[in-house]
């Protein structure tokens, strides 16, 4: 039985998380929840390097592709503290943060990183950015925001640590203007991106 979301929170903040580290975390919850049914089940996380890599053209053989895998794999047994393959709201909310971003989850982020780096540069263009956002299921709009507000020397590139720095700053503290433009309603529709979208 998971306990709501709204319980959850009020959890959370007796034990003084702030309001916006909350929210990252209900949101990135909600998004990890492709199913919507209070859990996020192992089959459900362990598709994003998968769905990123077919949207990249990549061989399941390629090195990068296990890679992300083996790296998703890792994050997931260590959020599942209790080992039974779903993931409630209030077992993500206690393990997700800075320990665990710097723990396991930069070089599971950083794996679907090098999946959209299609010339290993360590630096993804707009379009490669784009590629990768979409794949996980954030509008290619939103991506494209996403990238001028990362791109913040205007160069056209955005480096592999730029972008997992501007990711940890949410999930520990629940502000980036990466994450804002991501997730933003689309202004001239009003539709929000997809809650099945991308967390990361």
């Amino acid at each position: 039985m998971t306990t709501s979301l709204f319980h959850g929170k009020a959890g959370l903040m007796s034990i003084g998380a702030t309001p916006a580290a909350v929210t990252a975390k209900e949101n990135i919850f909600a998004m990890l929840d492709v199913d919507g049914d209070g859990v996020i089940s192992r089959q459900e996380y362990l598709m994003r390097p998968e769905r990123a890599a077919a949207a990249l053209g990549r061989d399941w053989n390629d090195p990068r592709v296990l890679a992300a895998i083996t790296a998703h794999e890792r994050v997931y047994a260590s959020m599942d503290a209790d080992g039974n393959a779903q993931v409630s709201y209030e077992e993500y909310a206690r393990w997700a943060g800075a320990d665990a971003f710097d723990d396991v989850c930069r070089q599971a982020l950083g794996s679907l990183f090098d999946l959209a780096d299609a010339d290993a540069d360590g630096a993804l263009s707009q379009d490669e950015f784009t590629a990768l956002r979409t794949a996980l299921g954030n509008p290619a709009d939103n991506a494209r925001r996403a990238f001028e507000a990362l791109d913040a020397d205007g160069d056209g590139r955005i480096d592999r640590e730029e972008y997992l720095a501007s990711i940890r700053t949410y999930v520990s503290g629940g502000t980036s203007a990466m994450a804002h433009a991501l997730h933003a309603s689309d202004s001239r529709s009003g539709v929000a991106s997809p809650p099945n979208g991308s967390a990361w």
